[in-house]
């Protein structure tokens, strides 16, 4: 190692102000900052005070100003519909500042709110744009949430306007979005003005008369011009996935967002202006907003925008023909995408039938990457596959391997190290420092760097409550951890995923892992369960590879004797069972929590963010097989 790395990261915690004025001078500030943080009103910073700033700008005209207007910008690339279109940066800019002109008749202003709700397609990311634009706050709600939920999201943030679609279409269905949308207004307290509407040809919606507008003629409207803003201003809200009761809306700003995701572009991920990344991802999520949308256009990449599902049939290869077709440079993906894919495809059969040497890097992120997972992908694809972590709070990574500074070490099951900017600590329920190698509370320490979220949407006491009370001083993960002696950071499980064995603080990621690596075992999940003696116990949920004949019984006992042989008899893990899914949300992430409230014999509602209700009836089923889950 060079230690390239290390001397930038030091400079980063030791020196901010300099570390992030530097990062800052790439980008367009129609005014300078009086402060390159204001750390006067704790636990939040306010990054770039006093700047004028838009982002809008910076992702789309300050690229074309440079003589960059006729790359791509968008390719959107859309195996349900048949379609793969290049989108130029000056026809990207044009659509928005256009759509942007049409908004602003309808009367949006800076701080207005504005909902989207709409699928995959370039609409999404011109209404998003438009709204920057004008320095209105776009909040984007995945499309397909269930009425309800838009409606608790249309009460929180009041918007004047709805941007939204006829449909989204998936794989082998079409789901009308417009009736979801009425529904939502019915349901709210809040009446929106009005609904901009994109008629899809799969199912065309009737519009109300008087509220709802045709896409088409709002979008043809004079060009708007980029409106600047306070760089301390929204530039978006995005209700956490999963939310009940009342909804947390994370808040993020123009300035600080706009800087530290254009040089995680770099830094992270490694790309040079003009070559082609892809998110595969949706823009309804946090990852969409920041690695679909922002930080490829504010980078001046080429940004892929799929719709469709790119695992599973009938586009089962999707992901290789998608980096060959369109040059890939790096694909940022779930883990549960290539455990899907290694389930399926185990030889790697679909791989070698495309051309994917552009393809530089493979990153993962959304919930623990397990070893084997990424021993399969490295030998599988010959290039480095990065494991990293980062929160919807946090809005881009807090740990991972910063490929384009100096590739460090990989080490399976960590996500490399903290990233420059982020101060990683581990502490006890105490809140004193956890010793290298201990389990413990993963923290970030104040100030935290520019794009964390300064607030919750109108919820104060519940920024502050929530993330920062319990350790003062400190941004509290909520996820369970520890750091090795080389500063490597490892995530094992969400704090309330440790279990206590017997006065044994275990973890159940640390068990998955094991599990993970049994070669007949494609995913799994582990849970406590109430035990009379111990307090809990570990029990393992496993889904098997396509194909595999050997009996349940004999893969479960393999299953418990790996556990026990890696990590011992402490671990206390003596009970799995087979079964054909996990429940998940439809970002991919296993519904863990869903899992241990029907062990736990609790009444449940189904979340709204799983797809079949027969996932559930199967979990508690094989649960009541090994004795758990008696209502």
């Amino acid at each position: 190692m060079s230690g390239k790395f290390d001397a930038i990261y030091r400079q980063s915690i030791e020196h901010p102000e300099v570390f992030w004025a530097h990062a800052a001078a790439e980008l367009h500030w129609f005014k300078p900052w009086d402060d390159v943080i204001d750390g006067s009103n704790p636990p939040a910073a306010r990054w770039f005070s006093g700047a004028k700033f838009n982002t809008a700008y910076n992702c789309l005209d300050r690229h074309v100003a440079a003589g960059h207007g006729e790359q791509d910008a968008i390719i959107y690339d859309s195996p349900v519909t048949g379609t793969i279109r290049h989108i130029s940066y000056r026809e990207l800019t044009d659509n928005v500042a256009r759509f942007a002109g049409g908004l602003a008749k309808l009367g949006i202003v800076k701080g207005d709110r504005v909902i989207i709700y709409m699928p995959m397609v370039p609409e999404a990311l011109v209404a998003m744009l438009a709204c920057a634009r004008l320095g209105a706050i776009h909040s984007v709600v995945f499309g397909g949430f269930a009425a309800k939920e838009l409606a608790t999201r249309i009460d929180d943030c009041q918007p004047k306007l709805i941007i939204g679609a006829s449909c989204g279409i998936e794989t082998n269905r079409v789901v009308a979005y417009k009736p979801m949308i009425d529904e939502a207004i019915a349901f709210a307290r809040h009446k929106p003005a009005h609904c901009v509407i994109l008629q899809r040809d799969r199912a065309p919606a009737a519009l109300v008369p008087g509220r709802d507008l045709d896409w088409q003629v709002v979008a043809a409207a004079e060009p708007h011009d980029c409106v600047p803003v306070a760089a301390t201003d929204p530039l978006y809200i995005l209700y956490t996935s999963g939310t009940t009761g009342a909804p947390k809306g994370v808040v993020r700003d123009n300035g600080g967002h706009a800087v530290a995701l254009n040089s995680s572009m770099r830094n992270i991920y490694n790309m040079e202006r003009g070559e082609v990344f892809w998110a595969a991802s949706d823009v309804g999520w946090v990852v969409g907003h920041s690695y679909i949308v922002y930080a490829p256009l504010l980078y001046g990449c080429t940004t892929v925008l799929y719709e469709g599902k790119p695992v599973g049939t009938p586009d089962a290869g999707a992901f290789w023909r998608v980096i060959a077709a369109h040059k890939v440079r790096a694909l940022f993906t779930a883990p549960t995408a290539f455990r899907a894919i290694k389930r399926d495809d185990p030889d790697g059969k679909l791989i070698r039938q495309h051309d994917i040497s552009s393809l530089r890097a493979l990153f993962l992120a959304g919930e623990r990457s397990d070893p084997a997972t990424l021993e399969w992908a490295e030998e599988k694809l010959g290039v480095p596959v990065i494991d990293h972590w980062w929160q919807t709070e946090t809005g881009w990574a807090i740990a991972a391997n910063c490929v384009g500074i100096e590739l460090l070490p990989i080490k399976h099951g960590s996500p490399t190290r903290a990233v420059p900017g982020w101060d990683v600590r581990v502490l006890g329920d105490d809140g004193h420092p956890a010793k290298p190698g201990e389990i413990g509370n993963i923290v970030c320490k104040l100030p935290l760097p520019p794009s964390a979220f300064p607030t919750l949407w109108n919820a104060a006491e519940r920024y502050r409550k929530s993330y920062f009370d319990h350790f003062p001083g400190y941004y509290e993960t909520s996820d369970a951890g520890f750091i090795d002696d080389q500063g490597y950071v490892y995530i094992m499980a969400r704090t309330d995923d440790i279990i206590n064995v017997a006065g044994h603080r275990l973890s159940t990621g640390g068990m998955e892992e094991v599990l993970a690596s049994h070669p007949d075992v494609a995913e799994c999940a582990v849970i406590g369960v109430h035990d009379e003696l111990k307090g809990q116990l570990p029990l393992g949920f496993l889904v098997l590879k396509s194909g595999i004949t050997k009996p349940h019984d004999t893969v479960v006992a393999e299953a418990v004797k790996l556990v026990r042989d890696r990590i011992g008899p402490v671990a206390a893990f003596k009970t799995a069972t087979v079964v054909d899914r996990l429940p998940k949300t439809r970002s991919g992430k296993i519904l863990r929590g869903t899992m241990q409230k029907i062990a736990d014999g609790e009444a449940y509602n189904m979340p709204a963010t799983i797809d079949d209700p027969a996932i559930l009836g199967e979990i508690e089923s094989a649960l009541q097989s090994v004795g758990y889950a008696q209502k």
